[in-house]
């Protein structure tokens, strides 16, 4: 059984549904989500002039390894609208799933690169990964998620989300 930590994100659309859709069907397709972390609104980062983004952290049981992982996550983001354009980053999206940790392997392919290679740079990421991982040892960098976070420079706001009633 692999444990893959994932963080999903999306800030166009009804995001706080994008990421509740997500979170199903990861459970109904790829594993059993074993924690999941509070949800964090949080500016767009290296972008200005796009609204703020919805974020969570989790972690995932499953029997999938690292590349049918990703396509199946790759998969899911278009069944709920993600469309990827080519050679562009930091676009509005309705969904993006990332894997930041896959075991404790590392990973450096075509299609995919883990950990994550900007996870440590990213509060919105190592925010809410720490409410869920905070002693998980980073393989490459050979440091806790929790003290990742204190060593941030990273200034963007990331707040806990306060969900419509």
């Amino acid at each position: 059984m692999n444990v893959a930590y994932l963080c999903l994100g999306g800030n166009i659309e009804d995001r706080e549904k994008s990421i509740e859709l997500a979170i199903s069907k990861i459970a109904h397709q790829v594993g059993e989500i074993t924690i999941k972390s509070n949800i964090y609104e949080t500016e767009a980062w290296g972008v200005e002039n796009q609204q703020a983004y919805l974020n969570q952290c989790i972690a995932v049981k499953t029997n999938l390894n690292s590349i049918e992982l990703i396509n199946k996550l790759l998969l899911i983001e278009k069944e709920l609208g993600r469309e990827r354009i080519l050679n562009a980053t930091y676009v509005p999206r309705v969904i993006d799933i990332d894997i930041l940790f896959f075991n404790s392997e590392i990973i450096n392919s075509p299609q995919l690169i883990v950990p994550h290679p900007r996870l440590h740079l990213r509060k919105f990421v190592l925010i809410p990964l720490t409410e869920i991982a905070p002693n998980y040892l980073h393989p490459v960098l050979n440091n806790s998620i929790f003290n990742l976070l204190i060593e941030c420079n990273d200034t963007l706001k990331v707040t806990p989300y306060k969900f419509k009633n």
